[in-house]
């Protein structure tokens, strides 16, 4: 690739389109003469003047080609989840070591002490800075962004201004969190060690998501996201290190959307099951903090008068959002609308290709209106609705359903952080809420509690599936627990990212046990899961699985005492 091509993998003037060319070489024939960087033989992202962005490029190529964007899911614990009885325990004494752990986030702070070993050098095994341009860059890191190993990371913490070495920096913190918590080293004025702190890391920074992608998706400013194709060759990334390095590894993510058909279909959901079900790699994501945001709305048409009524309130100062009604095989759906000065939109009927803008006449609102009958990863019916300045107040939908519409139909708004707080429907489900990749059926998903008083974490996602596959799976502490910030200091964090960071280091703990000691050689995504489903602590009083809790609360030591034969 040359030098020009690749700065359009930054450049704010090129939009990027995730095609899926395996089944169909040709998708890439009408963008031949622009710039194509390829991930794998599924997986291309072509970078093309955002100029030539029109709606009908972006749907009459498949919704799966725009790049959902992905937010921040966070806003005592290693006795509770058997950790310390698993390291006081001689035979096992199991701290991580020999296994990698990757994290694909806002960075790390590598000058922290948690990430250094006794004798101050770094446990950091290779860091990908994705935002960092380099017009050197190679395949190895996709032709963009630039990488540091641990020998550049060591000379950085001997200088006196480590960041002129190595300009890596974590400025939002959330990375260096989780991978604080995750596998730690003791600090022990701060009272302080994660749960594998033996273990050595493997980073991406991502890069931010372009600014045409956000003003498409209404995206506020000053909000973190990041985009599906980049969370994607960070994922190879990570994969290809591991393979190189010769060692087992633990992949965390702590990022979800509410993007999506909610059914691990997606292209990142797809790859990261791919990768999950690899030897020696375990992906584990966290479940969402969505239960109740009033993001989620399912309902089942009535049969007798051929439709729901949908009631939505928006609240004030929303400059713009996105929508996303989806429909079950063979059900079809269509909507009308009335907005809050009672402005009527008839009925839109459900055609192959219907495309509406729709200004109101009483409002400054104009509503794009976007049918999807057979949505290119899922098969089901997709009915996507950007909102441009919207009018505080309820807005009313009238769903209406032909065929069989018996499996119902849900509707999605953004994550939390992606709009106003205000704007939520007005008779909410917090089933299905569970953030994507979350949903993604290899990896393990973790939701969040209260180990201090056994309840589970008030705004926690719950399952399942859109096609009711039991997600999450597992449950770990995910409130007030403490851990590291950025700049040497330590505060309490809430959110199923930090419950997913706590599981990954118990996995992690497999990893060591299984691989790196030999005792089961034969280790991925799926086999750890079951390995922690064995062990898992549940109330007496309540079914399993279940939406809120999954299969039960992570205990490492219960899994090792279930491999005895014990209950």
């Amino acid at each position: 690739m040359t030098e020009e091509e690749k700065q359009k993998i930054f450049s704010e003037e090129y939009a990027d389109l995730l095609i899926e060319y395996e089944v169909d070489e040709n998708r890439l024939v009408e963008f031949t003469e622009d710039t194509i960087n390829y991930m794998d033989d599924t997986y291309a992202v072509i970078h093309f003047p955002v100029s030539r962005v029109t709606n009908r490029l972006r749907f009459e190529s498949g919704y799966a080609v725009i790049p959902n964007l992905y937010g921040l899911l966070d806003t005592s614990n290693l006795e509770e989840m058997g950790v310390k009885r698993i390291q006081s325990t001689p035979a096992l004494a199991l701290r991580g070591q020999g296994v990698l752990l990757g994290f694909i986030d806002t960075g790390i702070d590598y000058t922290n002490p948690v990430f250094l070993n006794a004798d101050n050098t770094t446990r950091i095994a290779a860091i990908w800075d994705q935002s960092i341009e380099n017009l050197q860059a190679t395949e190895e890191t996709f032709n963009y962004g630039t990488q540091y190993f641990a020998e550049q990371i060591n000379l950085a913490l001997q200088s006196q201004d480590p960041l002129s070495v190595v300009p890596s920096t974590d400025d939002i913190g959330h990375g260096t969190t989780l991978a604080g918590l995750t596998g730690g080293s003791a600090i022990e004025n701060a009272d302080f060690v994660g749960v594998v702190p033996q273990a050595e890391y493997v980073v991406v920074k991502l890069k931010p998501a372009k600014q045409y992608l956000k003003n498409f998706f209404f995206i506020p400013d000053g909000s973190i996201c990041y985009q599906e194709n980049d969370i994607m060759f960070a994922l190879y990334y990570l994969f290809h290190t591991a393979r190189r390095l010769n060692r087992p590894m633990v992949i965390c993510i702590g990022l979800g959307t509410n993007m999506g058909g909610h059914d691990g279909r997606s292209p990142l959901e797809l790859l990261l099951s791919n990768i999950g079900e690899r030897n020696g790699i375990a992906i584990v994501i966290a479940a969402g903090n969505e239960g109740n945001a009033g993001h989620h709305f399912f309902g089942i048409v009535d049969q007798a008068t051929g439709f729901e009524t949908v009631e939505l309130r928006v609240g004030e100062g929303e400059n713009g959002f996105t929508m996303e009604i989806w429909g079950q095989v063979p059900g079809t759906y269509s909507i009308d609308m009335i907005s809050p000065t009672g402005e009527y939109i008839p009925r839109i009927p459900a055609r192959l290709g219907e495309s509406r803008e729709i200004r109101f006449l009483f409002e400054r609102t104009t509503v794009y209106v976007d049918y999807l009958i057979v949505e290119s990863q899922t098969g089901d019916q997709l009915i996507f609705l950007r909102f441009n300045e919207p009018a505080p107040g309820i807005w009313r939908f009238r769903v209406y359903g032909g065929g069989d519409i018996t499996t119902g139909f849900h509707i999605w708004l953004p994550l939390t952080g992606f709009i106003t707080e205000n704007t939520a429907f007005v008779r909410p489900n917090p089933d299905t809420t569970v953030t994507s990749p979350g949903n993604s059926s290899i990896p393990i998903t973790v939701t969040a509690y209260n180990h201090k008083n056994q309840s589970i974490y008030r705004n926690a996602s719950r399952g399942y599936t859109r096609e009711n596959i039991i997600k999450p799976e597992l449950t770990a502490p995910g409130v007030d627990v403490y851990g590291p910030d950025v700049g040497n200091t330590f505060s309490n964090h809430t959110g199923t990212s930090i419950s997913a960071a706590e599981a990954a280091g118990v996995s992690a703990m497999l990893m060591e046990w299984g691989i790196v000691r030999g005792n089961f050689v034969f280790l991925d995504s799926i086999a750890i899961k079951k390995f922690l489903i064995r062990g898992v602590k549940r109330s007496d009083n309540t079914t399993y699985p279940n939406r809120e809790w999954g299969f039960g609360i992570i205990d490492i030591y219960r899994t090792f005492v279930s491999l005895r034969g014990e209950s």
